[in-house]
Formats: C-alpha cells, structure tokens, sequence
C-alpha cells in the first residue's frame, strides 16, 4: 500500500492470488488495522474474518458495515475509504 493512501493508522495489506478461474481472476486480500482509500475493480468479495466500514467518496452511495460472511459488489472506478477495525480477509472474484 503507498503511503499517500493511508489515512489513519500503519495498515498493511497483503494479496494472494489464487489464479484464473472461469475468465475471473480469484485470490485472498487481507487489510490491517487502519483506514487507507483504494480506488476498485470490477470484483465480488466474501468477508472471512474481521471487521471493517467502507465508505464511498460519491456522496449519493451510503457506506457499508462488513464483517465475517458479508457478501459485497463493488464496480470499476469507485472510490473507497476503508476503515479496517479487525483485521480483514476476504475472497474476492474479479
């Protein structure tokens, strides 16, 4: 993560890509403890473990709370502020 992108905290994040499958790239994304921005891809994500809150610089669209088993969809091109408050896993499918 660079560090213009962090906004509170020392998060680190890490990637483990699991490779292609079906046309989709699928892998495990992992994000410490911290808040950072993130512009995002095309992709689906299933959380495994932690908590974290996603909030969308486009005012219209309201922030989401996610957690073990949350299942989320986000499109190409939003803009993104995670605060992570556990650390947080997930699956994602791009």
């Amino acid at each position: 993560m660079s560090a213009d992108a962090v906004r509170a905290g020392a998060p680190t994040t890490g990637i483990r890509e699991l490779g292609p499958f079906a046309g989709v790239e699928v892998g495990i994304w992992e994000m410490t403890e911290g808040a950072a921005v993130d512009t995002e891809i095309d992709e689906v994500f299933i959380v495994l473990a932690g908590r974290a809150r996603v909030e969308f610089i486009d005012p219209s669209l309201p922030s989401i709370e996610v957690q073990a088993g949350s299942v989320v969809r986000l499109a190409a091109g939003m803009q993104t502020l995670w605060t992570v408050h556990e650390t947080l896993r997930k699956v994602y499918i791009a």
